[in-house]
């Protein structure tokens, strides 16, 4: 049975991608920093007959993910996909926002992609890697600038990582969100979570986008 991994684990996305490869075989590991959120998640998972496991770890910390990720293979045995579903977004215009706060949400964006990646990649013999992109990388929104830059040095992380370890048999591709994931939309987290399975399956593009 695979085992995929998925940090920044929430109720949207990620619960939903979870689901979405759970009912394909997949045993999941869900990582996130509040062991009582974990909880709830892993019941809905259960209730679904889906195996999953639960780890404690802070996406901004490459220590808690290395040891998350070594408690992961030791628990489970092996990691043969992950994805990285973290996200931070200050509010504001680039004139109003404060280097420490886009310090801080690119720490969270693509330093805790980067860290996941390279925590979980000495228990992958090959594989796949997903990270969740998103429009604002391509165009860019004055309100929501901190993010629009997390999301476009996502995107250039993924082009960077699959160019390196494409060669050793790891894909690693992006999914652009291109808007706002809303129940009742296109971009409604279950059709989000199609798409990255999409993306397992055919694992022929960098970047794949949905809108």
């Amino acid at each position: 049975m695979k085992t995929l991994v998925i940090v920044g684990a929430g109720p949207g996305i990620s619960l939903h991608t979870a689901m979405k490869f759970g009912e394909q075989g997949f045993t999941i590991a869900l990582v996130a920093r509040r062991q009582e959120a974990l909880d709830q998640y892993a019941e809905e998972l259960k209730a679904k007959n889906i195996e999953v496991e639960t780890f404690v770890a802070d996406a901004t910390n490459p220590e808690d993910l290395t040891e998350a990720m070594n408690h992961i293979h030791n628990t489970l045995g092996h990691i043969d996909g992950l994805l990285y579903n973290a996200a931070s977004g200050t509010p504001g215009k680039p004139t109003t926002l404060t280097a420490t706060d886009l310090t801080r949400d690119f720490k969270i964006n693509v330093g805790g992609a980067l860290s996941s990646v390279q925590s979980a990649l000495p228990h992958m013999k090959e594989g796949f890697i997903l990270l969740t992109g998103g429009g604002l990388a391509l165009q860019p929104y004055a309100d929501y600038s901190s993010l629009a830059i997390g999301k476009a040095g996502i995107r250039n992380l993924a082009y960077s990582l699959h160019d390196e370890l494409q060669p050793k048999g790891i894909y690693v591709g992006t999914l652009t969100i291109k808007g706002f994931v809303k129940e009742g939309t296109s971009l409604a987290p279950n059709h989000v979570a199609e798409a990255f399975y999409m993306m397992y399956e055919n694992q022929s593009e960098v970047e794949s986008d949905i809108h």
